[in-house]
């Protein structure tokens, strides 16, 4: 192989990698789903957490949010790639929709309460008298109200997420690597996500029932998202590239 074009290949190699983290999604949201069937729903308070959490830490984590880190943290591989394919049609809509990504990201980071909960579930266990147990439950009704789902952080992360997404999809609309399934499906998973957000502290009932359909067409976006960027990497020629088997 002679006077191969390593921006090329670094390029290529992007678009594996953003190919197969739309993989990671979907097999995550694919995870939760079978985990919330098979093993029930997500606890509702600390005390159901902590005593779920006596039984089986793997149940706990399954039924929590857990999954869901893989889910969000996946986008760090399929941004970056989306941003590459997209730049030349709108480079600063591009740039700030991977921006909003990245802090979204960081924000559910930072705001998950899986392991925190796990901790107090530990103290929970072993605490001998009913008073201690109740500070621990309200400690873990703290933490419950700070995290991912309800602090004003995480709720502004659901906004610069989705939004992203949605700005993300128009652009795909206007590009010929792009499926036209794959921006629509896209564009309505992330409006729908996004509305669902806006409302769920609110009313929670309607978030409810958006939620499943908006799962549906993740399921259809990630997938199409994925084979778009692996035709991508097979359409990103390397110049100069030649091999020695003649």
């Amino acid at each position: 192989m002679d006077k191969v074009n390593t921006s090329s290949f670094n390029l290529r190699t992007l678009y594996i990698i953003g190919a197969w983290a739309a993989l990671l999604q979907l097999a995550s949201i694919l995870a939760l789903l079978i985990a919330q069937m098979v093993l029930g729903p997500k606890p509702a308070t600390a005390e159901e957490f902590f005593t779920i959490q006596q039984s089986s830490y793997i149940e706990v984590m399954l039924r929590g949010d857990f999954l869901l880190l893989f889910l969000v943290g996946a986008y760090l591989g399929t941004f970056p790639a989306l941003f590459m394919a997209l730049r030349s049609l709108n480079s600063v809509a591009v740039f700030f929709a991977t921006l909003f990504t990245m802090i979204g990201v960081a924000l559910v980071f930072a705001n998950e309460s899986t392991f925190a909960l796990l901790h107090l579930g530990k103290q929970y266990a072993v605490a001998d008298s009913v008073e201690l147990k109740s500070q621990i439950i309200a400690a873990g009704e703290a933490v419950i109200a700070m995290d991912m789902w309800n602090s004003s952080g995480a709720y502004m992360s659901g906004f610069l997420a989705q939004g992203a997404g949605v700005i993300i999809c128009i652009i795909i609309l206007n590009s010929k690597d792009f499926s036209k399934v794959t921006a629509i499906a896209g564009l309505i998973g992330n409006v729908m996500d996004l509305i669902q957000h806006a409302i769920h502290p609110f009313t929670h009932d309607l978030s409810t029932i958006i939620h499943p359909l908006m799962g549906i067409f993740y399921c259809i976006w990630l997938p199409m998202m994925a084979r778009d960027l692996f035709r991508l990497v097979k359409a990103t020629k390397v110049p100069g590239y030649k091999t020695n088997n003649n």
